[in-house]
């Protein structure tokens, strides 16, 4: 393929203000026509916007003992060749003129975003790569993210896809990631690793070839059998590359150029981001619903660092009284957060928890006025406590407080019977 990069193309202003470089311009000397390639996603994102990620904020720092330059030294073509065949990869990486032009990219205008990718891969990778090795796949896929996400995993596409492996809502959900108004799981570095790996297992199944199983994840199997057919049947994905989408068709040399960047990048005088890794968490099942903010009151752990552990939560709210939820956190907060008890569920649920199960209507003024005293009897309502219920649990269910409850019944503290009744209204 002989083809050679002209002028870039500058094509989009993201909603932050700052300009990303979207595409590139490829000009084939044989025809002498201009080909724009997109770029994949996560080749366009700005460094800025990946350093205010709260791992990056807190655990990567610059390494001062690397003593590099800013200068990306010229190899000859041997040379990538020879580096790509030495990398221990079952997936097959071949070197043209395009898979050069975005290892470039890579070690030119984002040199700086590698240097944070080598840093967060501690993070990452050791997810990625367990739950690649549970499906039996080719671990050089652990380096998808790196043109999905670029390892960001509060990504979201421009056409919505979310998190480090950038699923659609629909793909995610048929992989057993739950998204909703209150949980986009998505989001979750775990779950939607083991999703990736099962999701790749199947295109595996369709297509028995690797190259053809990447792009499919990037623009989906239709489009590659409908590339296929167009290519008179080829199932070689340099034959086929003319027929893809504009963006698929940058994204299996982007992907090669990951695997290459992320290998020699010394080589290309980049330093890694130093790392230092974060306190060893556990996790928790949660069945009933609390809030992000009585975990950092009662647990000793930062809000910022509960969000961050647990991506998936949207709003704050854990629903566990809905469906089972994992919390994750530090391991003093787990200990902490079992040692409280009901203590945390208890904390300030008044104000946190105003969502009302029942409420009455309101009727006219002349209608209440002509019930009289049957009326004003007919609001009293008592009920018989359950096991395991507490006040904040009933006040939530009958629409009212914790303090209302007290002062109707007469209760000082906070203890209560199952069995006895109790003036809810």
């Amino acid at each position: 393929m002989r083809k050679k990069i002209g002028l870039f193309c500058i094509t989009t202003l993201f909603a932050t203000g700052l300009w990303a470089q979207n595409d590139i311009t490829v000009h084939d000397d044989q025809t002498g026509q201009d080909e724009v390639i997109a770029l994949p996603e996560g080749m366009t994102y700005e460094i800025d916007s990946l350093l205010q990620e709260w791992n990056a904020k807190n655990y990567l720092g610059t390494d001062e003992k690397c003593e590099s330059s800013d200068e990306n030294p010229e190899y000859s073509k041997e040379e990538y060749i020879s580096r790509l065949n030495r990398l221990p990869n079952v997936i097959e990486m071949p070197y043209n003129e395009v898979v050069r032009k975005f290892i470039d990219q890579y070690c030119t205008r984002l040199r700086r975003s590698v240097s944070y990718m080598l840093g967060a891969n501690n993070f990452y990778v050791p997810i990625f790569e367990e739950a690649l090795e549970s499906y039996q796949l080719p671990l050089e896929l652990k380096y998808l993210p790196v043109i999905e996400s670029a390892l960001n995993p509060s990504a979201t596409s421009r056409v919505g896809a979310a998190g480090l492996w950038q699923f659609m809502i629909t793909t995610g959900k048929s992989y057993g990631l739950d998204v909703n108004s209150l949980i986009d799981e998505r989001r979750d570095p775990i779950k939607s690793s083991y999703a990736a790996a099962h999701y790749l297992q199947d295109l595996y199944k369709i297509f028995g070839d690797w190259t053809l199983v990447i792009a499919s994840y990037n623009c989906g199997p239709a489009n590659v059998n409908k590339a296929i057919r167009r290519a008179g049947g080829s199932r070689d994905y340099w034959k086929i590359y003319p027929y893809l989408p504009k963006e698929t068709r940058g994204y299996v040399p982007a992907f090669i150029a990951a695997n290459y960047v992320m290998n020699y990048y010394c080589e290309h005088n980049i330093c890694p981001m130093t790392t230092t890794l974060p306190p060893s968490t556990d996790t928790i099942i949660v069945n009933r619903d609390v809030h992000f903010d009585q975990i950092v009151a009662v647990c000793n752990v930062k809000a910022e660092e509960v969000k961050a552990l647990n991506p998936q939560y949207r709003t704050g709210l854990i629903p566990g009284s809905k469906t089972s939820c994992i919390l994750r956190l530090p391991t003093h907060g787990i200990s902490a957060f079992i040692a409280a008890g009901d203590s945390v569920y208890n904390y300030k649920s008044d104000e946190l928890f105003t969502r009302r199960s029942e409420v009455e209507v309101t009727h006219s003024a002349t209608r209440a006025k002509s019930s009289g005293k049957k009326s004003s009897r007919s609001k009293a309502r008592t009920i018989t406590i359950r096991p395991g219920d507490t006040l904040s649990t009933i006040a939530k269910r009958y629409g009212t407080t914790v303090s209302k409850l007290k002062r109707l019944n007469g209760i000082k503290g906070t203890g209560i019977r199952a069995g006895k009744k109790l003036r809810v209204r």
